[in-house]
């Protein structure tokens, strides 16, 4: 299966028309239905907002491989946009020194075990 095949596959999942794909992800209407008809890919660089649009991984997408939905398998590691709010604290972390990030690890575990 193409990373076209795939993208055509999650658009009929998610009931969402190549109309409403082109407009959330900026990409032509007629580079969508080429991808179709031609059994063409994706350029590289629009692969990150693909995935975010149809809510599915890099992996996923790339090889069909990674957890999807109920598919797939776990993966040790994210993809994160760096404006999201989960971007900003980890660049915020990666400032902090090792006493700084032990802190908030300790102030993170003692709220998991806060009761509301």
């Amino acid at each position: 299966m193409t990373i076209s095949d795939r993208v055509f596959e999650r658009l009929r999942e998610i009931h969402m028309t190549q109309k409403e794909f082109s407009e959330a992800t900026g990409i032509a209407p007629s580079t969508i239905s080429e991808w179709k008809s031609k059994r063409t890919n994706p350029t590289s660089e629009k692969i990150m907002i693909i995935c975010k649009v149809l809510g599915v991984t890099p992996e996923w997408i790339l090889s069909g491989i990674g957890k999807t939905g109920e598919r797939g398998n776990e993966i040790p590691w994210y993809v994160i946009d760096k404006e999201s709010d989960m971007g900003i604290l980890i660049e915020e972390y990666h400032k902090m020194d090792e006493k700084q990030r032990d802190r908030l690890l300790g102030y993170i575990e003692a709220m998991r075990h806060m009761k509301s």
